[in-house]
């Protein structure tokens, strides 16, 4: 591998997979930041952006890419030296300079490799103290085990799995990894003033907030989500479980497991937690909100299981039989898929009707609004 190639496919790595992990990660840190902040905050999850692709990338060029193939005629070929002897580099440097000048060693392998090393580690400085608040102290001690780990990785060829010492385990990179890290802890705090704590967010969870659009459709997005994916756990799980048995049990799972994957979604995410306190969906109980009803006095107070079972069903439960019904066995295609596209036809509505009003199509039909769960309805 090219010297320039080595230098570039990591970093082109850690943006691709980098950015699919935080696709991955994004649901559970919007949840996280809901439930622990009341709100989400757009700087914290681009620093987790930044964190997953540099954190991909960090792998990508200290670990990767590994032996392939026979490891015993790799390891044979390939003897990976180390260097035990702190500050080796420096010594190398001189005797570059000392051979073609001091002007051509900036742009030397040497001189390179040294400044890459402490530069890779400046982002783990400064994305440890903003996301964690870490001192200097601590977050140039956590870079030190991380580099120890590295190196020792490398060195054992990933503890005895590869057979050999893949790459050059050097204590120079320990040290110039440390001094990154050093200096990006030191740089934190042009960050961190721009960046919200989590403490700081905190302090907010309680406060009650207007009911946005944005809200809405998120919590619609999670209970939709979490509708999908049950059923498609359910319907792997099942087939799993109960299609090992032969040809014959394969017919019997996958009939099942359809049904299944329709009926527990439905009691799971949108009957029972309209039976359970204040009747919210477990999106809306992400994003703080609530289904009430308003008395002959103009008040606000809880809808009631009947009305919020009612609310829960009248849209969302029929857009899941809806969608689900292709799951369901001996249904013709044609019918199955007229009822999928009718089912994201009304979720269609509904996301529409949310832009309007705030109480979104199934609480017109219902006869219920939606408040911040932190403004008390009376009972």
């Amino acid at each position: 591998m090219a010297v320039r190639e080595a230098w570039t496919w990591p970093a082109y790595t850690g943006v691709l997979v980098g950015t699919a992990l935080f696709v991955v990660l994004f649901v559970p840190a919007l949840v996280w930041q809901f439930r622990a902040y009341g709100r989400p905050s757009l700087l914290r999850l681009l620093t987790v952006a930044a964190a997953c692709v540099y954190v991909v990338a960090l792998v990508a060029y200290t670990l990767l890419p590994l032996p392939t193939g026979d490891r015993a005629a790799w390891c044979a070929a390939h003897v990976a030296d180390h260097n035990g002897d702190p500050l080796q580099m420096l010594r190398d440097i001189r005797a570059v300079r000392a051979e073609i000048g001091s002007r051509a060693t900036l742009r030397s392998v040497v001189f390179l490799q040294v400044a890459f090393n402490v530069l890779l580690f400046v982002p783990f400085g400064v994305l440890v103290r903003v996301l964690l608040r870490w001192g200097v102290a601590l977050t140039t001690i956590a870079a030190l085990a991380t580099s120890l780990v590295i190196e020792a990785t490398q060195y054992t060829g990933v503890f005895g799995l590869i057979g050999c010492s893949y790459r050059v385990g050097d204590v120079d990179d320990v040290i110039t990894n440390t001094a990154g890290a050093f200096l990006g802890a030191v740089l934190a705090p042009l960050v961190l003033h721009v960046v919200p704590s989590s403490s700081s967010l905190a302090t907010e969870r309680g406060l009650p907030r207007p009911v946005s659009v944005w809200r809405r459709w998120t919590g619609m997005a999670l209970d939709a989500g979490a509708a999908l994916a049950l059923g498609a756990a359910v319907t792997v799980g099942a087939r799993v479980l109960l299609a090992v048995g032969g040809a014959s049990r394969v017919e019997i799972a996958t009939a099942q497991a359809g049904w299944l994957s329709v009926v527990l979604p439905f009691v799971v995410v949108l009957v029972l937690p309209a039976l359970l306190g204040s009747g919210a969906s477990w999106g809306q109980r992400v994003v703080w909100l609530e289904p009430v009803s308003v008395d002959e006095h103009g008040r606000a107070v809880r809808a009631g299981r009947p009305r919020s079972l009612a609310r829960a069903l009248v849209v969302g439960g029929l857009w899941w039989v809806l969608v689900s019904a292709s799951s369901v066995e001996r249904l013709p295609d044609d019918l199955a898929s007229r009822l999928t596209v009718a089912g994201w036809t009304l979720a269609g509505a509904a996301v529409v009707t949310v832009a309007f009003t705030r109480r979104g199509l199934s609480g017109l039909l219902a006869g219920t609004q939606v408040v911040d769960s932190r403004e008390r309805p009376d009972a």
